[in-house]
C-alpha cells in the first residue's frame, strides 16, 4: 500500500550543494531559511495560531539522495564512513523511504503580495529548494527528552575545529552572515574520512565560494570568490 506525497512547500537557504549543510537541524541557529509555500498551499488560514509556537518540525524529502533500492545497513560519515549501522539506527538520507526531520525556530510570519506566508526560519540542515511535506508545531511539553541518550554518536557530538578566517576574506562576507558561516566552518563539513593537509576544499554558500584547507584541528580559509547563485533574500 502506498499514497504519493505532496510537496506543500520548499525551504530557501544558503546551501546550493550538501556539502557543508549542517549535520542536524538546530545546531547552528545563527542559519537563515525561508518556507516559501507552493502556489496551491498559499492560504494563511492553514498558519492560523502557528505565530504562538517557537518552533516547528519540517518533513521533508532528501531530494538529492534518491535511490531505487535501499540497504539495512549504511556508513555513517562521522564513524568515517568505514562502519556500517542499521540505517534506523542512523540519520542517513539514503532510506526506504527518504524522509527528513527537522527541528527550526519560527522567527516570523510574512505574508508576500506574491508568495503568500513565507515562514522565516533558524537553524535548517536543509538543500536549497529542498521539497517539504509537511509542517507540525514542536511541543515542549512532550518533544523535549532532557533524559535521552544519544547512543554512538554521543561522543562526536562535541567535534569542532578552530577556524582561522583572515581578515581579507572575511570581509567578503556580508556581515549578517559571518558567524552562521565561522560556525559551519567550525563544525568542520568534512566527511570524517578525509584528512589530507594539502587538500583544498570548497564550500558554497550565499553566493560565494569558501575554500579551506584543514591542519590537524585549525581550518584556515584561504579565498573567498563568487559564484553564480544568489543568497537567499
Amino acid at each position: 500500500m502506498s499514497k504519493e506525497l505532496n510537496i506543500i512547500a520548499r525551504i530557501r537557504t544558503d546551501f546550493p550543494t550538501k556539502f557543508g549543510i549542517p549535520r542536524q537541524s538546530g545546531l547552528i541557529d545563527d542559519l537563515k531559511a525561508a518556507v516559501v509555500f507552493e502556489p496551491e498551499y498559499r492560504n494563511a488560514d492553514a498558519l492560523r495560531g502557528l505565530e504562538g509556537f517557537s518552533h516547528i518540525w519540517l518533513i521533508w524529502e532528501f531530494s538529492a539522495a534518491l535511490r531505487d533500492t535501499w540497504s539495512p545497513t549504511v556508513r555513517p560519515p562521522r564513524l568515517g564512513g568505514n562502519k556500517r549501522m542499521g540505517v534506523f539506527a542512523t540519520r542517513s538520507p539514503f532510506r526506504p523511504n527518504p524522509l527528513g526531520l527537522s527541528s527550526v525556530r519560527l522567527d516570523s510570519i510574512e505574508v508576500d503580495p506574491e508568495l503568500g506566508p513565507i515562514l522565516h526560519v533558524s537553524g535548517a540542515d536543509l538543500l536549497n529548494q529542498t521539497p517539504i511535506f509537511d509542517i507540525k508545531p514542536y511541543l515542549p511539553y512532550t518533544d523535549c527528552h532532557p533524559e535521552a541518550t544519544g547512543g554512538f554518536i554521543e561522543p562526536l557530538a562535541d567535534h569542532e575545529l578552530v577556524v582561522d578566517f583572515p581578515e581579507q576574506w572575511l570581509n567578503r562576507i556580508p556581515p549578517q552572515r559571518r558567524q552562521a558561516l565561522v560556525r559551519v566552518l567550525a563544525h568542520d563539513p568534512r566527511p570524517s574520512y578525509q584528512k589530507d593537509p594539502q587538500r583544498i576544499y570548497g564550500l558554497e554558500f550565499a553566493g560565494l565560494e569558501i575554500k579551506f584547507t584543514v591542519l590537524d584541528k585549525v581550518l584556515t580559509v584561504c579565498e573567498v570568490k563568487q559564484t553564480g547563485t544568489h543568497p537567499v533574500p
